[in-house]
């Protein structure tokens, strides 16, 4: 079996991007089931029904959210409609919407979770270590196999609960931090890890927003409205390959994708 799992999302060049190439690169890489973070896909912070129907209908399986989850007005309205997204399951549990996504890939019973990280992150959310055990437990006989996301700006604790989850879960892939890292691999007892797949969007940027008033925000620390930039649009993720006899991932491999003439 083989998970593509898209990175972030970021605004109006990212969802573009991927309704361009999307479809290509699945056949390209013989993908069976695609996972997309979305919590930017709304002029970079949150997502509506709208854009949420909008990826769903161009071959992405499953949205998961992170910290901006509640960022667009109304959401919370909506996000019951939508069976294939999940929000963070480490929220409190009066949040609406579901903890997790089971989606049939061949027979497969996958089961899709994203946790929020809590070092730096300011967020009020439960223990992702405790979070995820709860989750599997609760997953018993209701899934053939876990895959766990975790959103987090801390790389210590991507690392640690890759490893906390090795042998029980398909894969850890890491987002939130949009910068994809060099150490995608296969924890020894058969669980893929990428501290983070990086983002979907505009490269020619600071984390997708444009450069002039990030950098005269950290200049001299005055407010500025920070818009979602348009140049070097990439779709970038990680791709599992998953044996479901042996019960272990195979291979992760970083996926970029850059628009044609470096748009």
């Amino acid at each position: 079996m083989k998970i593509l799992f898209i990175g972030d999302i970021v605004g109006k060049p990212g969802r573009e991007i991927l309704q361009e190439r999307l479809a290509r690169l699945r056949t390209e890489l013989g993908v069976d089931v695609v996972v997309a973070n979305g919590e930017n896909a709304a002029a970079g912070s949150g997502i509506t029904g709208t854009i949420a129907k909008s990826l769903l209908a161009i071959g992405i399986d499953v949205i998961t959210l992170g910290d901006h989850v509640w960022d667009q007005r109304g959401w919370e309205d909506e996000i019951d409609d939508f069976p294939m997204v999940c929000r963070p399951a480490n929220l409190p549990e009066s949040n609406p919407g579901r903890d997790h996504v089971i989606v049939n890939v061949k027979g497969f019973r996958l089961a899709v979770c994203t946790f929020l990280g809590r070092t730096f992150m300011g967020m009020k959310a439960e223990c992702p270590f405790l979070g995820a055990d709860a989750m599997l437990a609760k997953l018993s006989g209701q899934a053939d196999g876990v895959f766990v996301e975790i959103h987090a700006e801390a790389t210590s604790e991507k690392i640690a609960l890759g490893w906390h989850l090795d042998g029980r879960v398909i894969a850890v892939l890491g987002t939130h931090t949009h910068v994809p890292t060099a150490d995608a691999s296969v924890l020894p007892k058969g669980t893929g890890f990428m501290c983070d797949v990086g983002m979907t969007g505009p490269y020619a940027s600071v984390l997708g927003r444009e450069v002039a008033p990030v950098l005269g925000r950290f200049i001299d620390g005055m407010p500025r409205r920070f818009e979602v930039a348009e140049g070097d649009v990439r779709i970038s993720g990680a791709l599992v390959e998953y044996d479901e006899v042996a019960k272990r991932a195979t291979n992760v491999t970083l996926i970029t994708v850059r628009r044609a003439g470096g748009r």
